[in-house]
């Protein structure tokens, strides 16, 4: 009886399979974030030695540099990545849950969860691209009300790191033709940016989540 107990116990700190999930895709989302702040050259070196264990010698012709200039690309990013060790409660990871909140009320024309996730002041900016004129519209109403009239076209649209942040994509017949950005605060959207100029398009560094 006192073996079957002891069978049945578990650490408090054990989390089931689906918390886990959760946890690694949040970590794996803000070590991709961290990534994209080092440079080509110090992403590759840590990447590969780091992570594939590829040997300086190898590495060193691959990003143009000798061994030992390699080796201190990858010390170098190494430091940044552990300054900025990726934790699930960061701001990140908020707001990916908030736009993502919002890309679902756009979806499903749900007024009401989208004043849920937009401050009162929420400050929404739009290029002369899709207004024919820079436009700026301020409150939570006549955010939301945009974002409604914009259900057709949230079908779209998909969730990304946008020059690493999370932000949203728009690409009609497998082209991008919009790009959503953010700013969050005490889980509500405060700012949002959409562009559709062709040469902005051109310049964001963008990567999908999964």
């Amino acid at each position: 009886m006192q073996h079957h107990e002891e069978a049945q116990e578990q650490p408090a700190d054990i989390l089931d399979p689906e918390q886990e999930a959760l946890l690694a895709d949040s970590v794996g989302v803000a070590l991709l974030v961290i990534l994209q702040t080092l440079s080509p050259a110090e992403r590759l070196a840590f990447v590969l030695h780091d992570m594939f264990d590829l040997p300086f010698a190898e590495i060193a012709p691959i990003v143009g540099r000798s061994e030992n200039s390699a080796a201190q690309l990858a010390a170098r990013a190494r430091r940044r990545v552990r300054g900025k060790h990726p934790d699930p409660a960061t701001a990140l990871v908020e707001q990916r849950r908030v736009v993502e909140a919002f890309l679902t009320a756009a979806r499903d024309g749900d007024f009401d969860a989208l004043l849920a996730v937009l401050h009162r002041d929420v400050v929404l900016h739009v290029d002369a691209t899709l207004a024919g004129r820079p436009v700026t519209v301020r409150g939570a109403r006549t955010v939301a009300g945009g974002a409604y009239r914009f259900a057709h076209r949230a079908v779209f649209a998909e969730p990304a790191l946008v020059d690493g942040a999370v932000g949203i994509v728009v690409a009609t017949n497998g082209r991008l033709s919009t790009v959503l950005r953010f700013r969050v605060a005490a889980g509500k959207i405060t700012e949002v940016d959409i562009h559709a100029d062709p040469d902005r398009l051109r310049r964001f560094e963008l990567a999908m989540l999964g």
